[in-house]
């Protein structure tokens, strides 16, 4: 006798195993809960067992799976959670054993009228994930005239948490495509806006800046600080349209790389003299590092000089008065590095993984003090990106910035 329950244990034991390969293997939740509701009645040498979820939406449990000759009549039904002992277990998240439902109280006989099937006896576990009941596990008529008894329970407790696993990894599941197609229509909206704006803006700001230019030529000079607030304004303007105009042809696949061969150390040269008096006016030390070689490569070079240009704003940025920013150029096995480093505010680490993103800020946008609307950075990456290059960051917060970018010298 002994041998023959131990034979039983081990056999029940191996099919759980199975049960629980399945939570990789099965291809979707129906299949997977169907098996737990077949293996359910088997164990417990029960007529039919069902699983049933926890609705929100209507405060009662509705039948996610059963027996297929009652599935039709069931898939609408909803079990109330007061005077069912589904609802009891639910409420309790304790298990619960029905001898005889005639004799006790608790059995809802609503599933019986639908289904024409009598339920004489039921046992029962909650479905629980990380202490959160989601749901009930069931096990309705024992054969052969038997009655439950707790190794039932602790058979139907191992099925039901698999089941409940299975359960709440198709919520996860739901929850991550949900998001996915919100984000996805966030960034077509946002691929709209660029286009649309640094489409749109282009020609009235053309107007705007060219008519100020002429306007500053014949005015008096008693209105020139004016006229020159609006071009300075206007030039602003102007960058921020060509970044997003630069950002959606990336993001488009469109831009283009016309390449020659360049001198990379009279680029940083180029980007030095536009800089250096900004950086002299608000008491900035800015400095360069390179070796005497022109450092010629294969590139764009008017792109190249925007991500030059992009990296030491950005510097200039986030360092304040009495810092210092150091260009450096150098040839590295093949590649040209060239590497932007300040002594400013430096990058939070939470935030290194998104810098290079598109409108991407690291301060909060109603409590950032600098200006900009986080295109640099992408501009300068696509760029890079676009002449089979690598740029990343280092940064330590509250010490300053490294950005590095490297170009390989030859076309790949």
């Amino acid at each position: 006798m002994q041998a023959m329950v131990a034979n039983q244990r081990l056999d029940h034991l191996e099919r759980l195993l199975e049960v629980a390969r399945g939570l990789t293997t099965a291809p979707d939740l129906e299949t997977f809960l169907q098996t737990v509701i077949a293996e359910a009645s088997e164990m417990t040498n029960s007529e039919f067992a069902s699983a049933l979820e926890y609705d929100e939406s209507v405060d009662a449990l509705r039948f996610l799976s059963v027996s297929w000759i009652h599935r039709e009549a069931l898939r609408q039904m909803s079990v109330p959670l007061e005077g069912s002992a589904a609802g009891k277990v639910f409420y309790e998240s304790q298990s619960l054993i029905i001898q005889d439902t005639k004799s006790e109280d608790g059995h809802f006989i609503g599933a019986d009228q639908i289904t024409q099937y009598e339920t004489r006896s039921l046992a029962a576990v909650p479905l629980i994930v990380r202490g959160e009941t989601i749901g009930v596990l069931e096990a309705i008529n024992k054969k052969d005239n038997e009655r439950y008894n707790e190794e039932d329970l602790t058979i139907l407790t191992a099925l039901g948490a698999l089941a409940a696993q299975a359960i709440q990894n198709e919520r996860l599941r739901r929850q991550v495509k949900a998001a996915q197609i919100e984000m996805a229509e966030l960034e077509r909206l946002k691929t709209d806006f660029v286009a649309i704006a640094s489409h749109e803006l282009r020609t009235p700001l053309g107007l705007i800046f060219g008519h100020a230019t002429f306007l500053r030529e014949l005015i008096k000079e008693e209105y020139g600080e004016q006229l020159d607030t609006i071009i300075r304004n206007a030039a602003k303007l102007k960058e921020i349209i060509e970044n997003l105009a630069d950002v959606d042809s990336h993001r488009r696949g469109s831009a283009r790389v016309r390449s020659n061969q360049v001198s990379l150390a009279r680029i940083i040269d180029d980007v030095t003299l536009m800089f250096q008096d900004e950086a002299k006016s608000r008491g900035i030390t800015f400095s360069v590092e390179k070796p005497d070689a022109p450092l010629y490569l294969n590139a764009d070079g008017a792109k190249i000089n925007i991500v030059a240009s992009n990296l030491v704003r950005n510097a200039l940025q986030f360092t304040e008065a009495g810092g210092r920013i150091t260009i450096r150029a150098e040839e590295e096995s093949g590649y040209c590095k060239v590497t932007v480093e300040d002594t400013g505010v430096g990058i939070p680490a939470r935030d290194m993984a998104r810098i290079f993103e598109r409108f991407f800020q690291v301060e909060a946008h109603l409590t950032r003090r600098h200006g900009g609307m986080g295109l640099g950075l992408a501009v300068a990456k696509g760029i890079i990106e676009l002449h089979g290059g690598r740029i990343w960051a280092e940064s330590e917060e509250g010490k300053g910035s490294a950005f590095i970018f490297l170009l390989p010298t030859q076309p790949l």
